[in-house]
């Protein structure tokens, strides 16, 4: 009986492991970063170290050293040009202080694509 009880213990503990795996990564996978999340995080995009961003209520301790992101749509009707400038501000400005995110690979691809749809829209 003693035998019979240690295996079911072992197996019960066993499935709840493995349950438990699954589900982080299955929490994993479901959840992917936003632009928002990329452009505020201070391992990726960190925009805030340089840009204010006035129309975002929780964009606190903003920089003021780049120019505010502010009426995106308007500054670059041209949204490829907004993308352009993310992945390389040198290209358009040789002078700039930006840093080339995609030139670096600071960002991936799919980083940058949602940094630019998030930082258009402010």
């Amino acid at each position: 009986m003693r035998k019979l009880h240690q295996i079911a213990t072992a197996c019960a503990i066993s499935a709840i492991m493995l349950s438990g795996t699954a589900l982080a990564q299955a929490t994993a996978a479901k959840k992917e970063e936003t632009g928002k999340e990329i452009a505020f995080n201070r391992a990726k995009g960190n925009c805030l170290a340089c840009h204010g961003m006035p129309t975002v209520p929780d964009a606190e301790s903003t920089g003021m050293y780049g120019p505010p992101l502010i009426a995106m749509s308007a500054r670059f009707p041209d949204k490829a040009k907004l993308r352009a400038q993310i992945w390389d501000s040198t290209v358009a400005n040789p002078s700039s202080s930006m840093i080339p995110f995609g030139k670096h690979g600071v960002l991936t691809e799919a980083e940058i694509d949602k940094v630019t749809d998030f930082i258009y829209g402010l």
